[in-house]
């Protein structure tokens, strides 16, 4: 069987996110509270987020910015997008240089996804030389439905996740990109409130990030039960292991239950303190 096949047209269209960067991470405390108990350095790890959130406001570079607290969890999920590079190495040698020292006294990050048409090797450098784990995607292929709208921030799930092939093999690349080729095919007319679908490339991995944005709990739901995801799942897994799924929205405990039964390594997150620029983005959709 061949594992390469032509993008439908609306797979192929050239994304629209231009030069923007978007990376979504996880910090967690050096000294967890655990289930039931937050301890102080959790305390001080939210303060500090919160510090920069406001340093990340007033960057005009950065277009979008959320900090969100995990739910049932000791963690922070955080969120930016930015404009261009540039923009981004300016954030992380202000900013986050500013507060690196703070926070890491308190805190680590997780793995940290990020997305971009492309990302330039000063972009990359810029994230590493603050100690972050990060995985760099290049835009393979994707959809943006209803001209790039922003979902209502108040219903909307994002879910960006890592798939890595298992073992690490090229041959399984070319297979798990034709497998997530084949859910967002199907989704594009199956799943309408899936107005979002972007595949990445991680560079130097045998591995993907997917970004899915759904309308509600209610679309997720569906895409999970009885959508592309219970459709291809078994496919997918197969070939590769889910390594992070981080979920920005109200997804409902439900879906919270489902998705263990499903074996993903989820982080779910509240909406906590965000900003959009008057306009939004192309990445997270424009106001």
């Amino acid at each position: 069987m061949t594992y390469r096949q032509p993008l439908a047209d609306y797979l192929a269209e050239p994304s629209r996110n231009g030069d923007e960067i978007s990376i979504t991470g996880k910090w967690v405390p050096d000294k967890p509270g655990g289930r039931f108990r937050t301890t102080e350095e959790s305390r001080e790890m939210l303060r500090e987020w919160e510090d920069i959130h406001q340093g990340a406001r007033a960057d005009t570079g950065v277009l979008s910015t959320e900090i969100n607290h995990a739910v049932g969890e000791d963690a922070v999920l955080v969120h930016h997008v930015f404009e261009n590079a540039d923009a981004l190495v300016h954030y992380f040698s202000t900013t986050a240089t500013e507060h690196m020292g703070p926070l890491t006294a308190i805190a680590k990050p997780d793995l940290h996804l990020v997305r971009a048409l492309d990302v330039p090797t000063h972009a990359q450098a810029a994230i590493r030389d603050k100690g972050v784990n990060a995985a760099f995607g290049q835009y393979l292929f994707g959809f943006v439905k209803d001209d790039y709208r922003m979902p209502d921030p108040a219903t909307a799930i994002n879910v960006t996740a890592k798939w890595t092939c298992t073992p690490s093999d090229p041959a399984k690349l070319d297979e798990l990109v034709y497998w997530w080729q084949q859910v967002a095919t199907d989704a594009f007319s199956l799943e309408e409130g899936m107005v979002r679908f972007e595949a990445y490339r991680v560079l130097g991995e045998d591995a993907l990030i997917i970004h899915e944005v759904f309308e509600d709990s209610d679309e997720l739901k569906f895409h999970l039960t009885k959508g592309t995801a219970e459709k291809y799942k078994k496919d997918i897994d197969e070939i590769a292991e889910p390594e992070r799924y981080f979920f920005r929205g109200p997804v409902s405990w439900t879906i919270r239950t489902y998705s263990k039964f499903m074996h993903l390594p989820a982080t779910y997150s509240s909406r906590g303190s965000h900003f959009t620029r008057d306009g939004g983005s192309m990445s997270d959709g424009t106001t």
